[in-house]
């Protein structure tokens, strides 16, 4: 099982001239937070200071997830309409693979 999320959903035309949509949704995935041990006083206290503006100020956010597109879908609105699914973006996912299927559940 893979959790997804709806990135992006975009109006398209196939070659035929036919309306479709361009769903595309991406894994996310915590970042390793690695710990780097300042080797003097002055680097230590640098750090803290780094690290309580991160978290006061917007200008520094903490990007504590990493989005890797995993699924793009370029489907007609007759295919759209048939998978029976009506994506939103930001909406999560639950994606399973198996047995030569592709199996979408909404998550609350």
């Amino acid at each position: 099982m893979i959790r997804v999320r709806v990135n992006r959903i975009e109006s398209i035309r196939d070659i035929d001239g036919n309306l479709g949509k361009r769903i595309e949704l991406v894994e996310e995935r915590l970042t390793p937070q690695f710990i780097i041990k300042p080797q003097s006083e002055e680097a230590r206290i640098v750090q803290e200071v780094f690290q309580a503006l991160q978290h006061q100020l917007p200008i520094f956010p903490i990007k504590a997830h990493i989005e890797i597109p995993k699924i793009i879908l370029f489907l007609t609105e007759q295919e759209y309409e048939s998978l029976g699914i009506d994506f939103d973006v930001n909406q999560i996912y639950e994606v399973t693979l198996e047995n030569q299927s592709i199996k979408f559940r909404k998550t609350p």
